[in-house]
């Protein structure tokens, strides 16, 4: 039995008849050629074609998925680990990366004296000048959001981290992720230098772990998932900052708080650039909040050094 001669023949293999068309160009395919697309067929031609001039793996918001979207949490928690014992070897390692806004008379490694500025406590026996923000430690600025205070303190924001980023990295890409959670480390440093007494010290990733959150929240959003159970978590988190301290808890709201704001901040730029140009108005917003975290603090130091 012989085809019907008014069927076409497939352009990559003369003679075999077909009634098949790639969905692009329009040419006839036979069933060896024909590769499936979201709509209908395509030959192989217009597929390479297409994975020529398609970016792959490039994420909704621009930059490239990470084959392994862990790999940034992983890194993170062991900088924080070597972090955490490094300073159980040496507790003044972990008062060096601690963010204190002033500085502190050190009588040892737990006991200061209250009120006593760098002149002072150079004259007091057996004492020594702990350096602050606005003595020259600036590097305290980012450093305090990879120094904890105990193990648990350590093992909560670790757990927490593991959860929150490879989501976030799968979505954002890696770079876009490391500056979310630098940015918020940086915003909840500004605003503790702002609120925490000028004397006292604080350390933590949880500053960093709530920006995650709330660039968490805003992605969800924005891709119509499920913000229900991202709300109940920071919900939860945000009623632990501020009833904390009545139960005998040290925490630094500042620091929840500015992170928090810094990184739906930071989200928000990345989530709602335009898609004209959208890298460059991602790293122009990104710069500006980076920046105006610099004018902050330089403000906040000047008034402190006064």
């Amino acid at each position: 039995m012989t085809q019907p001669d008014y069927l076409p023949s497939c352009f990559r293999h003369l003679g075999v008849v077909t009634g098949i068309k790639c969905q692009r160009c329009l040419r006839p395919i036979c069933p060896k050629c024909m590769i499936p697309a979201a709509v209908g067929f395509q030959c192989p031609d217009c597929v390479g074609d297409g994975m020529r001039t398609t970016r792959q793996n490039q994420g909704p918001y621009g930059g490239i998925r990470a084959k392994n979207p862990s790999q940034t949490a992983v890194v993170l928690i062991v900088i924080n680990v070597l972090v955490w014992g490094l300073g159980q070897l040496n507790r003044q390692i972990t008062t060096l990366l601690s963010l204190t806004p002033y500085g502190r008379c050190m009588a040892g490694e737990d006991m200061w004296y209250p009120g006593a500025g760098q002149p002072e406590c150079a004259g007091i026996p057996d004492a020594f000048w702990s350096i602050g923000v606005a003595t020259g430690g600036f590097w305290q600025l980012l450093t305090s959001g990879f120094a904890h205070a105990d193990l648990m303190h350590l093992g909560f924001n670790m757990l927490a981290l593991w959860f929150i980023a490879p989501s976030l990295e799968r979505v954002l890409g890696r770079g876009r992720l490391l500056a979310i959670y630098l940015l918020s480390i940086l915003s909840g440093s500004t605003l503790a230098l702002w609120f925490m007494h000028p004397q006292t010290d604080g350390l933590g990733a949880s500053g960093g772990i709530f920006g995650l959150l709330a660039a968490f929240l805003l992605v969800a959003w924005r891709l119509r998932g499920n913000v229900r159970t991202v709300l109940i978590w920071l919900s939860a988190n945000l009623v632990f900052t501020f009833l904390g301290p009545f139960v005998g808890m040290s925490i630094s709201w500042e620091g929840h708080i500015g992170g928090l704001v810094g990184g739906a901040a930071a989200a928000a730029v990345i989530i709602f650039a335009p898609k004209l140009k959208r890298e460059r108005y991602q790293l122009i917003g990104l710069v500006g909040i980076a920046l105006l975290c610099v004018a902050l603090i330089a403000l906040r130091v000047a008034l402190i050094s006064i």
